[in-house]
């Protein structure tokens, strides 16, 4: 079973795959940030290195589900590649921070990849107002996201909110987290965990 974390940047993903794969027993897949060798330098300077980032992104979460589907195993897998695809490239593209040539190059790629993965057996989408993604970014304290404009976590929220209303590749459990707090208050984790439980009982 493939279950897939969607969510804009500080919405929770990372904390509530690494709490739902120690509940189910589900093995962890998790975004590749710390070892990412062009995150830093994006947030620095993102028209030079937005496709740069998008392809490493791109390269490493088809790698991902493509280890998912070989292995067998039950996976929670933190954010996915239509995120990339739907949302951040044509972000980066619309700011003009990414050219029409290489968005052009990038969604090619995207579609060729696309044929040979499934989609998530069960998508979690964690919405989050840009305020409370404001105080989570700034709660954790990563140095390369201190550069962060707001503006760009709200051109992200739209194109999240967009994109989700027309999602269609499988199940979808949407959680509003701007008033959860499921990493510290136990009820609010076993709320999710049942809305995930009605979700999956016949996946398996």
């Amino acid at each position: 079973m493939h279950i897939a974390i969607a969510g804009n940047i500080g919405s929770g993903k990372t904390t509530l795959t690494t709490l739902l794969s120690k509940n189910y027993g589900w093995e962890p897949q998790f975004e590749d940030v710390d070892d990412n060798p062009y995150l830093n330098d994006f947030y620095k300077d993102m028209q030079r290195w937005s496709f740069n980032l998008q392809i490493y992104f791109l390269n490493s979460r088809f790698s991902q589900v493509q280890k998912i589907h070989k292995e067998g195993k039950d996976v929670i897998q933190d954010r996915t590649m239509y995120e990339d695809a739907h949302i951040f490239a044509p972000n980066l593209h619309a700011m003009g921070l990414m050219s029409s040539r290489d968005f052009e190059n990038y969604q090619n790629l995207f579609k060729l990849m696309n044929i040979f993965i499934p989609a998530p057996d069960l998508l979690i989408y964690l919405r989050s107002s840009v305020a409370n993604l404001v105080e989570q970014i700034q709660k954790r304290g990563r140095d390369y996201e201190n550069s962060i404009r707001i503006d760009y976590l709200s051109r992200l929220n739209e194109r999240y909110e967009a994109w989700i209303s027309s999602y269609d590749h499988g199940k979808l459990l949407i959680i509003d987290v701007d008033n959860l707090d499921y990493q510290n208050n136990k009820k609010d984790l076993e709320a999710i965990i049942d809305k995930i439980d009605n979700k999956i009982k016949d996946l398996k």
